[in-house]
């Protein structure tokens, strides 16, 4: 081979390897720069139709539609998992747990839970009587401490319940584990009157098809606006800004009411 060749041979396989050398280099750079994958936030939240449900495995739900929504739009993956209330409660209090929804704002919670500003969802609580009761309500809770009522244990009922019942308007307290079961309490006439989220009792009288035995009275007790809270041991504070932001926009572009619309328009 001649000289001249050869030459050429040489700088065409140092070009070669030179190559290969930076893709190399650009490669492991590469995977020492690699972002590594985000952690997803752990939220807990009850079996409450129909804001928070699940069928077939998969939770659904009013709530679960707009926290999934506000989160994808921020690429932070989540884990929404249903537990029994009080156990959802202890677990975002003992830091075991990011966050929870969809939860009232209460100065008992307020001790360990960092709420959204932005408002999840309002829910209206309302009381509810079997059909051939003839008790009537005017608005006064202080008149109706004779009968005895149906609560979920450690669910809030919005301010206005809550502190009839703290101040012995409301003394006869029948509570249960579910919102089923205190239906099926009601029904059955273990209570008197039965005190739920509006659009909640009537989603588990429907699945029951028992919506001609029960009625509800007029008028409503209280509109409680319901949030996503945030564990104070988790110190998620940034998050929750960035959710609150999200979750405005969301209201302002329309997607907030499509969502609620949706469940209710079939």
């Amino acid at each position: 081979m001649s000289r001249p060749l050869l030459n050429k041979v040489v700088k065409f396989l140092l070009a070669g390897i030179v190559v290969c050398l930076h893709s190399a280099l650009v490669n492991a750079d590469e995977l020492l720069h690699v972002r590594p994958a985000i952690p997803p936030i752990e939220i807990v939240t009850l079996d409450y139709p129909p804001y928070e449900y699940e069928e077939d495995g998969v939770i659904k739900g009013i709530a679960v539609d707009l926290v999934e929504e506000a989160f994808d739009r921020l690429n932070q993956p989540i884990n929404i998992r249903m537990v029994p209330w009080a156990r959802a409660l202890a677990l975002v209090e003992e830091g075991k747990a990011d966050a929870i929804f969809t939860a009232y704002k209460t100065p008992e919670r307020e001790l360990f839970c960092d709420y959204s500003n932005e408002v999840l969802i309002d829910q209206t609580v309302s009381l509810f009587v079997r059909s051939d009761s003839t008790i009537e309500f005017d608005g006064n809770l202080s008149l109706m401490e004779g009968y005895t009522f149906g609560t979920v244990r450690k669910i809030s009922y919005g301010s206005v319940f809550d502190q009839a019942v703290e101040q012995g308007m409301i003394s006869h307290i029948e509570e249960t584990r579910s919102g089923e079961k205190n239906m099926a309490m009601l029904i059955l006439n273990r209570v008197d009157i039965l005190v739920s989220n509006k659009y909640g009792a009537y989603d588990i009288l429907n699945k029951l098809g028992r919506e001609d035995d029960v009625r509800e009275l007029d008028p409503e007790v209280q509109t409680v606006p319901s949030y996503l809270a945030f564990s104070k041991k988790r110190g998620l504070g940034h998050i929750r800004d960035q959710f609150d932001f999200t979750l405005k926009e969301m209201k302002m572009d329309g997607t907030y009411q499509k969502i609620i619309d949706a469940h209710f328009d079939h």
